[in-house]
């Protein structure tokens, strides 16, 4: 069983400024609710039990919304609101199931993941992106189910207009049903010349935790970081079997402004 999540939170964050120079981007809310709240419900509905949680030293903010208890404790005892009682229960509940983790550099995904290999008990683990979240359809429990069946890694994946790919990871692929595809290779960005297909990473992983080794490897690439999906190709290449979960549900980019704001609106909509 799938048990444990590890969630990058380290980012900049740039690309939401001048927003995240006082916040961070996974706090930022949505329809009432932090971004990061969705990603870890949807993970506690497919059976997680563990959240590994990758920070930095400047977004120690985080931390914090699972650690104020002085804070709740005066309220709570000045107004003894039940809607904030309920919500204080709620981020206890979270707090139990959280570790941290410290990425002090920006130095990749690649890298995140590997400073969480001490906590990392099982041959296969989760890993969610929360610039991406997806909607109606629990992303995260598909996967898992689709793991059961292959034996094998997954990553999340949607079909893009064709005109697109070179904003995205695409993958190739061979064996492919209604639902999911086993993947030969990882290709970053590639033209659209180029592009093997127009299927898609979007950040939902259970990887093997041989990636481990696969990236102690790994030098350094573009802008000095290292890169989770040449480790994940590195293995596809030894022979270590990945499939993508062609996702059900509704995808929904928060990593930009426009993004996020439409983010918004749609999770407000479904909830009316």
């Amino acid at each position: 069983m799938i048990k444990q999540a590890i969630i990058p939170l380290a980012g900049l964050g740039t690309r939401m400024l001048p927003l995240t120079s006082v916040m961070a981007k996974e706090l930022m809310p949505i329809n009432g609710r932090p971004n990061l709240e969705y990603i870890l419900d949807e993970c506690l509905d497919a059976g997680v039990k563990e959240f590994i949680l990758i920070i930095s030293k400047n977004k120690l903010s985080i931390k914090k919304y699972f650690f104020n208890d002085a804070f709740y404790k005066k309220i709570i005892k000045k107004k003894k609101d039940k809607r904030i009682i309920e919500e204080y229960k709620k981020i206890k509940k979270y707090r139990k199931m959280i570790k941290f983790v410290y990425q002090n550099k920006p130095r990749g995904t690649g890298d995140a993941v590997l400073k969480c290999q001490r906590f990392i008990k099982s041959k296969f683990f989760l890993m969610l992106l929360p610039d991406d979240l997806i909607i109606k359809k629990n992303c995260s429990k598909e996967m898992i189910r689709l793991h059961k069946i292959t034996k094998g890694s997954i990553i999340a994946t949607k079909r893009i207009k064709r005109q697109t790919v070179s904003r995205w990871g695409i993958l190739s692929f061979k064996n492919k049903k209604k639902t999911y595809f086993q993947i030969k290779d990882v290709i970053e960005k590639p033209s659209i010349k180029k592009a093997p297909s127009n299927f898609a990473i979007i950040g939902r992983y259970i990887l093997t935790s041989k990636i481990f080794g696969e990236i102690k490897k790994l030098k350094p690439g573009h802008g000095g970081e290292i890169h989770i999906t040449d480790a994940i190709k590195n293995l596809i290449y030894n022979d270590n079997k990945f499939y993508g979960n062609i996702f059900k549900g509704k995808y929904l980019d928060c990593g930009t402004l426009s993004g996020y704001m439409d983010s918004c609106a749609q999770i407000y909509k479904g909830k009316k």
